[in-house]
């Protein structure tokens, strides 16, 4: 029992940090609306960022690719403990 529930405090703290670093890049990617200049160039495209603007969009991708490989890991390891069990009873 005090494993399953360290297992769920983990998932749940790092749950909570997932939505903590996306909650940052969002108020970061805030400073492009504030700051946006139509004679830069389009809205959201590469050439109207400043650097920092980049370096947020670009982290906020890095951040989509982890959180995509995490939920694969998570789907894979569900599936296989899924087929462990369904194998055992037979």
């Amino acid at each position: 029992m005090r494993r399953i529930i360290k297992r769920v405090a983990i998932g749940l703290a790092l749950v909570l940090v997932d939505l903590a670093v996306y909650a940052v890049l969002g108020i970061m990617m805030m400073a492009y609306d504030d700051f946006y200049d139509e004679s830069k160039g389009e809205y959201w495209s590469w050439e109207s960022m400043t650097d920092f603007d980049r370096a947020v969009v670009v982290g906020l991708y890095f951040w989509h690719f982890i959180n995509f490989v995490v939920a694969c890991f998570i789907i894979y390891n569900a599936i296989r403990a899924l087929n462990r069990r369904l194998s055992s009873n037979y």
